[in-house]
């Protein structure tokens, strides 16, 4: 299993606005820490946003942040928001399955199975289990913000 580069991202955004919380920060400033690319942050935080994990504002003195305490941003309702869409397998979805096994196929029951726990994992972690005491994750961005002010001062 492989999480798509958006979930990362998504993960990546909420654990810096969640360690700058209460500041808001710029997408660019997401992106830029996060090493991605503006589009696909600004993607993600749009969805993020329209689900209710981020605040945004637009214009001079705008930006995102956090639209609830991170105790209650659940890492696996996050994941799913992100992957939920997209089957696990072919035979996870009755429109696209070609699959001639499927009567009598076992391994769908069991893929859900392993699914269900590694959902159920998640949803005992919290943003706050992420960045609480992460004093490492807080310097490295930090540092990115360090070298930004360099790059605008020069």
């Amino acid at each position: 299993m492989r999480l798509t580069l958006r979930t990362n991202l998504a993960m990546r955004t909420l654990m810096h606005c969640a360690v700058r919380f209460p500041e808001s920060l710029r997408t660019a400033d997401v992106a830029r820490a996060c090493n991605a690319s503006f589009h696909h942050v600004a993607q993600v935080v749009n969805k993020l946003e329209s689900e209710g994990f981020l605040n945004t504002a637009r214009g001079r003195g705008g930006g995102i942040s956090l639209a609830m305490a991170s105790d209650d941003i659940s890492v696996g309702k996050v994941v799913r928001l992100f992957e939920g869409d997209m089957p696990f397998a072919e035979c996870m979805n009755a429109d696209r399955n070609t699959c001639p096994l499927t009567s009598a196929c076992r391994l769908k029951g069991m893929l859900c199975e392993a699914l269900g726990a590694f959902y159920g994992a998640l949803d005992r972690f919290t943003l706050t289990d992420l960045i609480a005491g992460n004093t490492d994750l807080a310097r490295i961005f930090d540092e990115g913000e360090a070298e930004n002010d360099d790059c605008v001062s020069a």
